[in-house]
């Protein structure tokens, strides 16, 4: 055990541990909630504490072997994944002020133990002095927020782009098989299942946009600003040399925030970025929904689609298989809705120059962040690449439909459509052997009516 103190007295810290004392007291305040901070927000907070250390060296303010021994011990914590030293839980108060300290910390014994120090030696690599310098949890713990929103951003983008060319890809597959397409769960008009897909395409790629814009909302950081933006206590060369090699080293193309003290308290940029993740959970549910709806049976169900079987679906019903990847991306999408209300609300309440709930908000946040990317991944991979139609039950769903009637009214007339739809309610035959035995068109004028080209047409020609 090794012995650290603060002004509030001393505590005892397992000799194995690279965390200190600040950290120790926030795990005790704040608990443990069985979920720790994003490994990518941890590696986001690294690069931000490397940039620091490279700019302070640079200028002369932090002497070159301990900002060595510091840049060498952010390197080997990040390749390492070493992050079991990161024990803050992700929701505390002081807006993220553990957190700082947990990697202020954590770089600080790591540092030590490569200069031949023993950890706690704060009189050599201090947290505070040297890990810290020119620095506030004020500035670097939104700077690294955006960083990782950044780094998600780009796994996100690259799962939505795989789920928009599947289908699409799906789209060209079905585009010859004719459906019946409903409104408010009632029989409509025919159209193709390539249609359907296409459909689910667009509002994908709308994703994809959205999601790419989103890089322009959130790539300006408010490091330098220190604590309410003034910048107190860094150096103005420091303010302007650290953006730029945050921007070297973590290959992205961030800005700092011409106005710091603003760009400190307000957080509308994220509840904007929250608001288009929302969007995308949306859609995803409405495919999710619209696929569950359509594949429901198999035989006392629409039963026009089979989804691929991933496991058993009862424990007491055999061959009962449910649609739970469906399920899966619906209650993700729930959850995502939900708590983009709660960042909107957490945003809000932020009180003048600095938000208190940055916890709450980059939790939520970045746990979107992930739910989507799993939930996107699950529906392309798990569903939508292995999905099959069933032609058969596709054609007695549409053959025994009045839709066709209606679809047929603007070729035939409105009185023939009638007498159709008259015959249609007593017999029940279907419609197009109707239409054929009433001599209304012949068989290839019907065929060309309902193919899937004639169908595919916007409008008439006339």
């Amino acid at each position: 055990m090794r012995k650290e103190q603060d002004f509030l007295g001393e505590l005892h810290i397992d000799e194995r541990c690279y965390y200190g004392i600040n950290t120790l007291r926030a795990y005790d305040n704040f608990g443990d909630l069985g979920e720790r901070h994003d490994p990518v927000f941890i590696k986001a907070y690294l690069i931000v504490k490397k940039a620091a250390a490279i700019s302070n060296m640079d200028l002369g303010y932090l002497e070159k072997e301990k900002a060595e021994f510091i840049i060498q011990a952010i390197d080997k914590i990040i390749e390492g994944n070493l992050f079991g030293d990161f024990i803050v839980s992700p929701l505390c108060g002081g807006a993220g002020t553990s957190f700082n300290m947990n990697i202020n910390e954590v770089i600080a014994n790591h540092a030590l133990e490569i200069a031949g120090k023993p950890k706690g030696d704060y009189l050599y690599i201090n947290p505070y002095s040297h890990v810290n310098m020119h620095q506030s949890t004020n500035d670097t713990y939104p700077t690294a927020f955006k960083i990782a929103i950044l780094m998600h951003l780009d796994i996100l983008e690259k799962k939505l782009v795989a789920l928009q060319n599947d289908l699409q890809q799906k789209e060209r597959a079905f585009s010859s098989i004719l459906k019946l397409g409903r409104t408010e769960l009632q029989d409509a008009l025919p159209m193709t299942v390539g249609m359907q897909f296409a459909a689910y395409a667009e509002a994908i790629s709308r994703d994809r946009w959205r999601i790419f814009k989103a890089r322009e909302r959130i790539k300006v950081m408010n490091i330098g600003g220190t604590a309410i933006g003034t910048g107190f206590n860094a150096p103005q060369k420091y303010i302007f040399l650290v953006i730029e090699k945050l921007r070297e080293i973590a290959g992205l193309r961030v800005a700092r925030a011409e106005n710091l003290y603003e760009a400190t308290q307000n957080l509308d940029s994220i509840v904007e970025v929250s608001g288009l993740l929302k969007t995308l959970a949306v859609n995803l549910l409405k495919i999710a929904e619209d696929l569950r709806l359509l594949s429901s049976g198999p035989s006392g169900g629409f039963g026009e689609l089979h989804l691929p079987a991933v496991q058993e679906g009862s424990s007491i019903m055999p061959g009962k298989v449910n649609p739970v990847i469906l399920e899966f991306v619906s209650q993700t999408a729930f959850l995502v809705i939900g708590n983009d209300g709660v960042i909107a609300q957490a945003a809000g309440h932020g009180n003048l120059e600095l938000n208190q709930f940055y916890p709450l908000i980059s939790y939520l946040m970045l746990k979107n962040m992930k739910l989507l990317q799993i939930a996107t991944s699950r529906l392309d991979r798990r569903v939508i690449k292995d999905i099959k139609v069933n032609e058969e039950q596709i054609e007695a769903n549409l053959s025994d439909s009045v839709a066709l009637v209606t679809y047929l009214s603007q070729y035939i007339g409105h009185d023939k459509a009638s007498q159709v739809y008259r015959k249609f309610r007593v017999t029940r035959k279907p419609v197009k052997e109707i239409i054929l035995g009433e001599n209304i068109l012949s068989k290839e004028e019907l065929e060309e009516l309902l193919s899937p080209e004639k169908i595919r047409m916007v409008g008439l020609k006339k």
